[in-house]
């Protein structure tokens, strides 16, 4: 007989230590500055940043698709390699540290941007809370 026990690990995958802390893989705190950021604000930061690359090429270019798209990876690559945050990351109170290999701010942004845009890197995570295109960057998303 199917036990609904047996049916979530299927579905969620092996089971996972109870006692593991998202981040500690990677020397981050468990909680506070420096802890890894949840889903919420990290999708929060997503929006608005895409938002404002929307404003502005309805602004700029009577909003043309293919230009918010290079706005948005314009503002990422820029941002991230420069302040380690876009504007909507910073004002959440976000950053983005390089957590593994020992690529260059620059790389690992723009990695990270192009990973980013085919969407199935955003929505795979590991244990860590960091999605694909993160894991591809040497990067993770920590609150500030």
């Amino acid at each position: 007989m199917i036990d609904r026990k047996d049916l979530g690990s299927w579905i969620e995958g092996t089971p996972q230590d109870p006692d593991y802390v998202p981040g500690t893989s990677y020397g981050l705190p468990a909680d506070g500055p420096g802890s890894v950021a949840g889903f919420g604000r990290r999708l929060l930061s997503l929006v608005i940043d895409w938002g404002l690359c929307v404003v502005a090429s309805i602004a700029f270019f009577q909003y043309d698709p293919l230009a918010t798209l290079l706005l948005f990876v314009s503002l990422n690559v820029l941002l991230l390699s420069l302040f380690g945050a876009t504007p909507a990351q910073f004002l959440l109170g976000l950053r983005v540290l390089p957590v593994a290999r020992r690529w260059p701010m620059p790389v690992r942004a723009l990695v990270r941007t192009l990973a980013m845009l085919t969407v199935i890197t955003a929505v795979v995570w590991n244990r860590d809370r960091q999605p694909l295109h993160d894991v591809l960057a040497g990067t993770a998303v920590v609150r500030a």
